[in-house]
């Protein structure tokens, strides 16, 4: 029983936005690639800062595939970065101030190759970038309006700053930063939940060597959100189709980038859902009789248990989170 009371304040350490070690991957690591920058991972950091008018700041395009057009601050993650020291230093670059992150408004990927994290930020300092600044960063920045007219690289950018606004009047959740926490791959860590009519909450767990959450490794063909879904194939391959695996959202991130090759990985830890789907219809168009949705699907592989949540506060905190899906967003882009 002690162990299981481990596991509930995990997963209440998580979903207040803290990390946990990743000491190992249950699932996945021999379809994945130890991360390295510059090698087989991409990462972009952007910012969305706003001034006491809300107005955005924009940065000047230098590259000569969109030279003039605008963009927000963003740009590549280098070598021995962390996440806030690369948005820090390409805000710096491209507009001339320094500034601090508040939280992560999105993160956005492409599989384990390519993920982008877009940050509301604010400044602290430094001085506007002109045209007598023009670099191979930027040519210059401006506070746009986001009503005036403004040659821009992609309207991607409106729906991101539109989220800053909106997060920067009313959080949704409370501010979500990088975790200083290494690891080698690219894994995802799903808090995954089954619940009720009557608001009992149970999530997956691996039994061996103890009562844990799975970690997943990203493999090279799929999102990362696919992780939760092969830890479903895993423990329930026969109710598999019977459900969908809905990936709310990120409770929290963790990344650390000193070590080149052995630091350079992330470990989202998400907040997943199986969900029931619709009655089927057989070959004549009829309804097939519902499965039993007031159980979770049964185990088939021993490796894993369905635990009851038995804190009530926690399970309502569950609750609570997978009604509002107030909770950071994570995009695929496949």
């Amino acid at each position: 029983m002690e162990v299981m009371e481990e596991l509930e304040e995990q997963v209440e350490r998580l979903l207040e936005g803290e990390g946990a070690e990743v000491t190992g991957c249950d699932v996945g690591l021999d379809q994945s690639k130890p991360a390295t920058l510059r090698k087989n991972v991409t990462y972009i950091v952007g910012a969305v800062i706003f001034n006491d008018k809300e107005e955005v700041l924009m940065v000047q395009e230098a590259k000569s595939e969109c030279y003039k057009q605008w963009y927000l601050p963003a740009g590549r993650v280098e070598v021995g970065e962390s996440l806030e020291e690369a948005l820090k230093r390409e805000v710096k670059e491209e507009s001339g101030f320094d500034c601090e992150p508040i939280s992560l408004l999105l993160i956005q990927e492409q599989g384990p190759q390519w993920i982008r994290f877009i940050f509301l930020a604010s400044v602290t300092g430094g001085r506007l970038k002109t045209l007598s600044g023009a670099d191979q960063e930027s040519l210059q920045a401006c506070w746009w309006d986001r009503h005036s007219p403004l040659n821009l690289r992609g309207r991607d950018i409106l729906r991101l700053i539109d989220s800053g606004l909106k997060y920067r009047g009313d959080p949704a959740y409370p501010p979500v930063r990088p975790i200083d926490l290494s690891c080698q791959h690219v894994v995802q860590r799903p808090v995954l939940l089954y619940t009720n009519t009557k608001d009992q909450v149970w999530v997956l767990v691996l039994r061996a060597p103890f009562a844990h959450l799975p970690v997943v490794a990203a493999i090279w063909t799929h999102a990362i959100s696919w992780g939760a879904s092969m830890v479903v194939q895993d423990a329930l391959p026969s109710s598999y189709y019977d459900h969908d695996v809905n990936t709310v959202g990120v409770m929290s991130l963790q990344h650390s980038g000193r070590e080149n090759g052995h630091s350079d990985g992330v470990c989202l830890n998400t907040l997943v859902r199986l969900v029931p789907e619709p009655p089927q219809r057989d070959e004549d168009g009829l309804k097939l009789p519902p499965a039993n949705t007031e159980r979770p699907p049964q185990i088939e592989n021993p490796r894993y248990i369905w635990y009851e949540i038995q804190s009530i506060e926690l399970k309502d905190k569950l609750l609570l989170k997978l009604k509002n899906t107030a909770i950071l967003p994570l995009h695929s882009l496949y």
